[in-house]
């Protein structure tokens, strides 16, 4: 029985016995943050196609606003508290809204709901990021990138989990009990999230520690440095400047495509009930084929062919689907390229893009990355909010839209093999060094 266990996990993940602990406690807390956002995706997408293209774009300022004072708080945090303190504190912050906003919903006349809806739909899109950049950043901290390499797809696999379980919650029970109860359901999966670090093994031997006690003494040091540090690191440096453009191109397309599909789908549903049962069957779909493909083809895409090319996969998907549907602007086909283009983006870009900060030091593992994921992506999502509005302005549709992403997709893969050249040079560095 256990050589047949043994042979069994061994397909499915290249882990040491060491690293069962971690892996497994990975896998756990990626469920539980991808679960808890699931839940709510939907809601915000169902906010987001029910208003006007116009209204969609002030969203999106509002977004990127929240999420620079966001990110200038969270920096401060993480100066002066231990991974350990400020992870739970940042959750349960989250949590704290989440039942403000329940309350909000359940008690205010409908003439100011939707005020509340936009302001849920801009904190969604600041929650998101964070909780999901916060357990990367823990993972990239404790995890090197030998390792990276080996369990991040499978770590991710905890995720693809949690987003169908999401998917299904509130696809089977919005009708049931409504979308303000379910912001109780996401809520209390965040819980568990803030649980998952302080369970997280310091016995376990990443790359800061050769001994136990240097290791717990890691885990429990303030992570130090300026609030501003990861602006200022970032401009101080080609390989993050290189990611910086790596995210707002990803950002960009991303952001149009989304536009796309809340333009169709504001045509072609006039249920608002039966419109959010739809995006979370896409979610369903997504997180289905993610699956798949993190179980059968992560882990050895990037053991045998590499970072960069793993990365390039995404941007060529995407030059890929926008001729398409520059040919053919129809609601099935964009619905097509969303799931394929989320999937890939899940299964391949976010785990290979993941390993580009295991080269990075300490601090930059958190407020750099904290930077990047979230100001920057927003700004991304910024310009593609409002680059949107300004092409349909100048008469463009569709397939007018998609023919102007697409060579945007092709700069994205050239950048995408650079960006893995770079860290396998800074991870060799590393080695020498260390």
């Amino acid at each position: 029985m256990d050589a047949w266990w043994v042979r069994l996990r061994t397909k499915a993940v290249d882990v040491q016995p060491d690293e069962l602990r971690a892996l497994g406690l990975g896998f756990v807390f990626n469920f539980i943050v991808l679960g808890s956002y699931y839940v709510l995706r939907p809601i915000r997408d169902e906010i987001g196609a029910a208003g006007s293209l116009e209204n969609l774009s002030w969203m999106y300022t509002g977004t990127l606003v929240a999420m620079l004072v966001a990110n200038t708080l969270f920096s401060g945090i993480v100066a002066r508290m231990s991974r350990r303190r400020f992870i739970p504190i940042a959750y349960r912050f989250f949590i704290a809204n989440l039942i403000l906003f329940f309350l909000l919903m359940r008690t205010l006349p409908a003439a100011q709901q939707m005020w509340v809806g936009r302001a849920f739909f801009v904190w969604v899109s600041v929650f998101n990021l964070f909780v999901v950049t916060v357990f990367w950043a823990f993972m990239t901290d404790v995890f090197n990138t030998e390792q990276a390499k080996r369990l991040f797809g499978f770590i991710s696999v905890g995720g693809t989990l949690g987003g169908i379980v999401g998917g299904l919650v509130t696809a089977s029970l919005v009708h049931l009990i409504g979308t303000a109860n379910l912001l109780l359901v996401s809520a209390l999966l965040l819980e568990g999230g803030a649980w998952c670090v302080r369970f997280f093994p310091t016995e376990f031997k990443g790359e800061h520690a050769s001994t136990i006690a240097e290791e717990r003494e890691t885990a429990e040091r303030p992570i130090g440095g300026r609030i501003w540090a990861g602006f200022t690191h970032v401009l101080g440096s080609p390989y993050l400047l290189g990611i910086c453009a790596f995210i707002l191109l990803h950002a960009i397309t991303s952001t149009l495509v989304y536009f796309q599909q809340a333009d169709i789908t504001g045509r072609e549903f006039t249920d608002r009930a039966a419109r959010t049962a739809f995006f979370a069957q896409l979610d369903i779909w997504v997180n289905v084929l993610t699956i798949v493909v993190q179980l059968f083809l992560t882990g050895r895409l990037l053991k045998w062919l590499g970072v960069g090319t793993t990365l390039a996969m995404l941007p060529l998907l995407s030059v890929a689907g926008f001729l398409a549907v520059g040919a053919m602007p129809t609601l099935t086909l964009l619905a097509i390229f969303q799931v394929s283009r989320r999937a890939a983006n899940f299964a391949l870009s976010r785990p290979a893009r993941e390993v580009l900060f295991t080269v990075l030091r300490r601090e930059d593992k958190y407020k750099a990355k904290s930077f990047i994921d979230t100001f920057v992506y927003r700004a991304g999502d910024q310009i593609g909010a409002w680059s949107y509005p300004l092409l349909t302005w100048f008469g463009l549709g569709l397939t007018g839209i998609s023919f102007v992403a697409a060579p945007l997709a092709a700069g994205w893969c050239v950048l995408s093999l650079w960006l893995g050249r770079k860290q396998n040079a800074l991870a060799h560095r590393r080695e020498r060094s260390g």
